[in-house]
């Protein structure tokens, strides 16, 4: 399975925290494929999206503080259920600062939350890094987790 990270920033650098997403990004790496983009406009994700190819269509997941607040370990469940399911390519997209269009929110297979905190954008994207990271060493049976 190939695991995409994606967010709507301004700067195709991703900002300040850009070193700690690109570390989780590594890291979770080592469990399957593990990629980092950084799109202009959520037009761009969208297109994204639909051009994947593989013979699964892909996953399309929005975090989003209005969408299904998950636990570790049921992010962790989701991804296994995923994996195991035979799904390809799975997108995880943080939207820009207004949030995501009726269009984004239509296309979305999923829309998950992390609490019903605002986040600023880089934040969010570091804290979806980090929980899809540790969602991989749970599947894994890796210490990381420790079930705190």
């Amino acid at each position: 399975m190939n695991l995409c990270l994606s967010n709507i920033a301004g700067s195709k650098k991703g900002g300040e925290l850009e070193p700690f997403v690109q570390s989780y990004v590594r890291r979770g790496g080592r469990y399957v494929g593990f990629e980092r983009r950084i799109f202009g406009s959520e037009r761009q994700v969208l297109e994204f999206v639909e051009g994947v190819g593989g013979r699964t269509r892909a996953i399309f997941v929005l975090l989003d503080v209005a969408g299904k607040a998950v636990s570790s370990e049921d992010l962790a469940r989701f991804v296994g259920e995923c994996r195991d399911g035979g799904t390809q390519h799975l997108i995880f997209a943080v939207g820009a600062a207004d949030g995501w269009t009726a269009d984004a929110r239509a296309r979305a297979d999923h829309a998950i939350s992390f609490g019903k905190i605002t986040l600023p954008h880089e934040l969010a994207t570091l804290v979806a890094a980090e929980q899809l990271y540790r969602a991989l060493t749970i599947l894994a049976g890796h210490p990381y987790h420790g079930g705190h």
